[in-house]
């Protein structure tokens, strides 16, 4: 008999909060998902703004620069708050 089976299943179920385990699982594809789309969004911005200025097209550039600004300004606001959560608890 190994030393697992002797754990009675009530005390695995007191060890594991399930309702906690979903929530962690929960954020952390929501946080995953936002970082890595706000970060896709600012490199597509810049590339583009890059390009568009090369070729002379000035508004669609800055309308490019305005969306990797806002996805650089997203993309420093998920880690500036994943920051302040890691330290508060």
């Amino acid at each position: 008999m190994s030393a697992l089976a002797a754990i009675p299943a009530v005390l695995v179920a007191k060890v594991v909060d399930g309702e906690a385990l979903l929530d962690a699982t929960v954020a952390s594809l929501i946080a995953g998902v936002t970082v890595t789309f706000a970060a896709s969004t600012a490199i597509y911005g810049l590339a583009t703004f890059a390009e568009r200025r090369r070729e002379g097209r000035a508004v669609a550039a800055v309308g490019a620069a305005a969306i990797g600004a806002v996805g650089v300004l997203v993309f420093a606001g998920a880690i500036a708050v994943g920051l302040v959560v890691m330290i508060s608890r």
